[in-house]
C-alpha cells in the first residue's frame, strides 16, 4: 500500500469527502505513476479519483465500526497541513 495513504476507517469524526478524495488521488499517483498532469491525462485521471472516492464512500459506510481508532492522524487533520492549505489558498484566491 502507498504508504501516503492513510486509513480512514474508524475516525472521529468520520472521514470527510477531501479525505476520501486526497486517498483516492494517492491511489492513482501511486498505481498509475502521473504526478503532473497533461491534457492527455487529466481526464481519465481525474474520472478515476472520482470513481475510486465515491466507491471508497460506500465502502466506509457498509463497514461495521472499528474496535480501535487508527493508529496515526490523517494528514489533513494536522495543523500544520491545514496552515500550508489555508497559505496556499489564501496566495491563489
Amino acid at each position: 500500500m502507498c504508504r501516503n495513504i492513510t486509513t480512514l476507517r474508524g475516525l472521529e469524526p468520520h472521514a470527510t469527502d477531501d479525505e476520501i478524495e486526497a486517498a483516492a488521488r494517492q491511489y492513482v499517483r501511486k498505481v498509475t505513476g502521473v504526478q503532473q498532469l497533461s491534457d492527455a491525462t487529466r481526464e481519465p485521471f481525474e474520472r478515476a479519483v472520482a470513481e475510486i472516492a465515491h466507491i471508497t464512500a460506500h465502502l466506509l459506510d457498509a463497514l461495521p465500526e472499528r474496535r480501535r481508532p487508527p493508529a496515526t492522524v490523517p494528514p489533513l487533520r494536522r495543523p500544520e497541513v491545514q496552515a500550508r492549505i489555508a497559505a496556499r489558498e489564501a496566495a491563489a484566491g
